[in-house]
């Protein structure tokens, strides 16, 4: 039943602050299911017999089934009650994680990582919508910043336990005691409260001309999305950025074991270790940064996550092909700080070009189309390539490198987009607040 009728009730501060600590520890274990596969991709190839295409078609597998699902879930959540929604969606995932564990097969491995994106899918659409409702628009870019470092430290945990874990007790070990948890993570979450939506966007209508007319669905809400010029460059970026950002998680383990011959568990600590450092540092920068230049242009999310990822590109070529350890870790540090710059203010820039009663559906919609043209396909074309080269002679490493080095062109592309939207003739020169 949906609670946008009538007046929305005040949201208190500990209420707000409550709630973004249980959806950022939950957004923990979200990607850190999620990396398992990456973190054992050597394991997976010996003891299953799988092809550098099969391996990236396990990560395509479960992204496309996450960007289908998504837009699903978001009708629902601008219409029910997303507190369950988000249970149901942990239990889900959880679940077909320590199904990966009793895999026999590629095939019996990829319909477990596919369910997984059904789980993710409830998720990734609906918590954003459920935050954004707890905190005014002036602090969502520092919000959204808490909640998507989440990303860096689940990611970097994943890399780390299931290389550990693999290391020590065998591959399937790796998907049960990262997808346990999240099972107890969804019962605790039915105690969550569901929030008024639009409780914190008192009188500012500086969306509304985005918004779909009152009691429209379905396609006619994605018209009304296709037809938000700030939406639509702020998906696109975002999907090249996906795609350049997905693969290079997705591979970097298995490009630094069999290109610069670091040991596994090694080089799973040390992708871990970088991606907590600098999702953290990164993140909370560029919230922090975006929230402040929204003083002086709307489009400062964009701007800002423009330069940040044009800045990427050049350090992200280094660090493919750089021999030294120094330099292509270094380069990888710098890399990953300007990119994951850009987490909150992206995020923020789609939630408030939207009307509220929209969130949910806009993030779903986002998800769809940022993931099918982003890491939905490039782990896949990346593995793809990486055959190809790998038949005409050369080497795993060298060969996966071709693969990757398709990267940085994404990048550019996402921050040309950004940049540009960011630009754009302001028409409230004041500012956005």
């Amino acid at each position: 039943m949906s609670d946008t009728a009538g007046a929305p009730r005040p949201v208190s501060p500990g209420t707000a602050r409550n709630l973004l600590i249980v959806l950022t520890f939950v957004n923990l274990f979200n990607y850190l299911d999620r990396y398992v596969v990456p973190a054992i991709a050597n394991s997976l190839k010996t003891a299953l017999g799988l092809s550098f295409t099969q391996i990236g078609l396990l990560g395509t597998g479960f992204i496309v089934v996450y960007a289908i699902a998504s837009p699903q879930f978001g009708r629902l959540g601008d219409k029910r009650n997303r507190p369950r929604l988000i249970a149901l969606g942990v239990a889900i995932w959880s679940i077909a994680t320590v199904l990966g564990g009793f895999a026999w097969g590629f095939i019996s491995l990829l319909v477990a990582r596919a369910i997984m994106g059904i789980g993710e899918a409830a998720y990734g659409s609906i918590a954003p919508s459920l935050l954004a409702d707890a905190f005014p628009k002036e602090k969502r870019g520092r919000m959204f910043s808490i909640f998507f470092a989440a990303i860096p430290i689940g990611s970097a945990l994943g890399f780390v336990v299931a290389t550990q874990v693999d290391h020590h007790f065998g591959w399937r070990s790796a998907f049960l005691i990262a997808g346990g948890p999240g099972i107890i993570l969804a019962l605790l979450l039915l105690r969550m409260k569901e929030i008024p939506r639009g409780a914190q966007d008192g009188g500012d209508d500086t969306h509304l001309h985005h918004a779909a007319p009152a009691g429209t669905t379905g396609w006619a809400t994605y018209a009304g999305l296709l037809a938000n010029r700030t939406y639509v460059i702020t998906v696109a970026g975002y999907a090249a950025y996906t795609f350049a950002l997905g693969a290079l998680s997705f591979w970097m383990v298995y490009f630094l074991v069999n290109m610069r011959g670091v040991p596994e568990t090694v080089a799973g600590g040390q992708i871990g270790t970088i991606a907590v450092l600098t999702g953290i540092v990164g993140t909370f920068a560029g919230g922090w940064l975006g929230d402040y230049l929204l003083k002086y242009t709307r489009h400062a999310y964009l701007l800002m996550s423009g330069v940040a990822t044009l800045l990427a590109v050049p350090f992200t070529i280094i660090m493919l092909t750089a021999a030294t350890p120094a330099i292509y870790l270094g380069a990888l540090v710098v890399a990953e700080l300007l990119m994951f710059a850009s987490t909150g203010p992206v995020n923020s820039a789609i939630i408030n070009a939207v009307a509220p009663g929209e969130r949910a559906t806009a993030m779903a919609f986002s998800i769809l189309m940022m993931h099918l043209l982003g890491d939905a396909p490039s782990p896949w074309i990346v593995g793809w390539i990486a055959d190809v080269a790998k038949n005409a002679g050369n080497s795993e490493g060298i060969a996966l490198q071709h693969g990757l080095m398709v990267l940085p062109i994404a990048i550019f592309v996402s921050g040309v987009i950004w940049t540009m939207g960011g630009l754009r003739k302001d028409r409230n020169p004041g500012g956005a607040r």
